[in-house]
């Protein structure tokens, strides 16, 4: 299986190379491996478009089994901590500090935004999901 950021480096190369990776993985049946593996994937993803080093990877196999909860509350954590974050250089940049650059404080506040936006959509395919379970006939 190709990982996407092997596949490609550029932002809709690597979101089309993820959709096929979590095709493959659906049409294979995905496993707890295959999971992981999209998680490591979207991680080293958005390291690469962060412009940091990508952390290493999740154990697989063998390890401690990696929680949802405490992953969601991570990514809920680092929203937070992003808008939180944006939210003080654009306050910093509006009482006229030297040190607060236009162009930082824009892409902060695209970040953050981006960083909203996927977390939404995260809380309304898991309210989704929660409604197709409730709607199945035992």
């Amino acid at each position: 299986m190709i990982l996407p950021c092997q596949a490609a480096t550029s932002g809709p190369d690597v979101a089309q190379s993820l959709l096929i990776l979590i095709r493959q993985s659906l049409e294979e049946g995905m496993d707890h491996k295959g999971i992981d593996q999209v998680l490591n994937a979207l991680r080293a993803t958005s390291a690469a478009a962060s412009g940091r080093a990508a952390a290493s990877p999740a154990p697989v196999a063998g390890g401690p089994p990696t929680d949802f909860a405490e992953v969601l509350q991570a990514s809920l954590a680092q929203v937070s901590q992003t808008q939180e974050r944006a939210s003080e250089m654009a306050a910093s940049f509006a009482a006229g500090n030297a040190g607060a650059d236009l162009h930082d404080v824009m892409i902060e506040l695209q970040k953050a935004s981006i960083s909203f936006q996927e977390m939404v959509q995260v809380r309304n395919k898991l309210v989704s999901a929660y409604q197709d379970v409730m709607n199945m006939q035992v």
